[in-house]
């Protein structure tokens, strides 16, 4: 299955910056954007991106109007989110996908930004599921260059070479996924397409054994795991071992290796130190514990 995958970034191309989701710390925002900021051009950023409202960056309105007039205007290359938490459903079904799908850009972030990846997804063009501006100031050098590879296409083939087996097996598909919490709720909202025979990447933080096996069991009840060839699993940061002794990884494993399909442990994505860039819509293969691009 083939995804519309956008015009790679170049030096001097214009980026947007939104905040669709939580309120972010400010000395990391504006580190990252000065980073940014010495490679590409960025589209204006109002002030009104430093808002707060509760737990948003600002109110419904502000968050979506932005995250809207990025995806319209034909200039930008990339939209690239301040940082997830939590607030991107509240907006989703009110953004402009038909122009988004008439003049594709890149959609970059992960966690909460999962819910634009999903959209993204069911439009079956190419998103990349990487860090946030809030993280790529402080970032290690090295890093900070992986990331910028990964937005102008020049990353090397995507190789996770030693993945742990729940269920040991080989599958072919296309990548798709992002953040569990946020695949089952677009789930339950009636937006999740996940393309037939994907590899379907997840990760997660902050979430008990019990939550992560609910997620789960509700994704499967739903039929979206008869849809995966394989499933790989990355970070699972701050998720506490339960009162009762069991592990996130015991939920998960409770859960997944009776689905029939291989399913591997940890690829270096997600909330922890190390979040490889991943393209979602790319072709990968599953081959001996190791996942790599084709």
């Amino acid at each position: 299955m083939r995804f519309t995958r956008p015009a790679a970034l170049a030096r001097g191309d214009l980026i947007a910056v939104a905040a669709p989701a939580s309120a972010f710390d400010r000395s990391d925002f504006d580190q990252g954007l000065a980073w940014l900021a010495e490679r590409y051009r960025i589209r204006s950023v109002d002030p009104s991106i430093y808002e707060k409202r509760g737990y948003l960056a600002g109110n419904d309105a502000r968050r979506r109007d932005e995250l809207a007039a990025a995806m319209r205007d034909p200039e930008v290359k990339a939209i690239l989110m301040a940082r997830g938490g939590y607030g991107s459903t509240r907006i989703v079904d009110q953004l402009p996908w038909d122009a988004f799908r008439a003049k594709p850009k890149w959609i970059v972030g992960f966690s909460d930004i999962t819910t634009f990846h999903v959209e993204a997804t069911r439009l079956r063009i190419a998103s990349l599921h990487a860090s946030h501006v809030n993280a790529v100031g402080r970032m290690p050098e090295a890093a900070r260059e992986e990331f910028q590879r990964a937005l102008e296409g020049r990353a090397p083939p995507l190789h996770f070479p030693s993945l742990q087996p729940i269920v040991a097996g080989d599958a072919a598909g296309v990548l798709v996924g992002g953040n569990i919490a946020l695949l089952e709720a677009m789930a339950s909202a009636g937006r999740l397409d996940l393309p037939a025979g994907c590899i379907l990447a997840m990760e997660d933080t902050n979430e008990a054994p019990y939550r992560l096996d609910r997620m789960l069991t509700s994704l499967r009840l739903g039929g979206y795991f008869a849809k995966a060839s394989a499933i790989v699993l990355g970070e699972f940061t701050e998720c506490p071992t339960g009162s009762d002794g069991v592990t996130a990884m015991d939920a998960m494993v409770s859960c997944l290796d009776a689905l029939g399909i291989p399913v591997y442990s940890g690829a270096p994505f997600g909330h922890g130190e190390v979040n490889t860039a991943l393209e979602f819509g790319i072709e990968v293969a599953l081959r001996g514990g190791q996942l790599g691009q084709v």
